[in-house]
């Protein structure tokens, strides 16, 4: 069960379905992060490589209290940010309830829009995979034509798209036969 203060679920509502982005996606998100947390420490060696700058990599000295401030704070932002995108990861989701899909995204910290269709609203359902390492792994794109406000709902980058489209596809189908729509 998710918890989420920006979602609640009607009476007699089940969950079926929850999605996010694939961990894969996530993982390749964080890689700039893990080089810019990289980067103070491999500069000073850097900095001897080149010529003209060699003597600079003697000022940077972690030993001091000064550089190793500069480090701190520099971590600390790094750490920040991707923080951020753990948030970001976690909070963007998919609800595919018996009665609606929700769609929640996370823009910033305190920036989230959560849109809803009703699965007897729902008009067509696509699905893409591109390329050759996407088609192995089987991650793909999900877009949700529907009749109301909200024309398109988009979920970019999550696994084994073509099964939850099936599954929206079914539920969508029984939810007009009990609704008459």
């Amino acid at each position: 069960m998710i918890f989420s203060p920006a979602f609640e679920l009607e009476s007699g509502e089940v969950v079926i379905h929850e999605a996010r982005k694939h961990w894969l996606l996530f993982v390749f998100e964080l890689l700039p992060y893990a080089i810019l947390a990289i980067i103070p420490f491999a500069l000073p060696g850097f900095l001897r490589l080149v010529g003209p700058l060699s003597p600079y990599a003697d000022l940077i000295n972690y030993g001091e209290p000064l550089p190793r401030a500069v480090l701190g704070i520099w971590l600390l932002v790094v750490w920040t940010s991707a923080w951020g995108a753990l948030t970001r990861y976690y909070l963007n989701l998919w609800i595919l309830t018996d009665r609606r899909i929700v769609e929640i995204t996370q823009y910033h910290y305190f920036d989230r829009e959560v849109s809803s269709v009703l699965l007897n609203r729902v008009q067509d359902v696509t699905t893409e995979v591109k390329g050759a390492l996407f088609s192995l792994l089987d991650i793909g794109n999900i877009h949700v034509q529907s009749a109301g406000a909200v024309d398109e709902f988009h979920m970019n980058g999550i696994g084994s798209p073509e099964a939850l489209r099936d599954i929206i596809l079914k539920k969508a189908s029984e939810n007009s036969k009990t609704t008459g729509v």
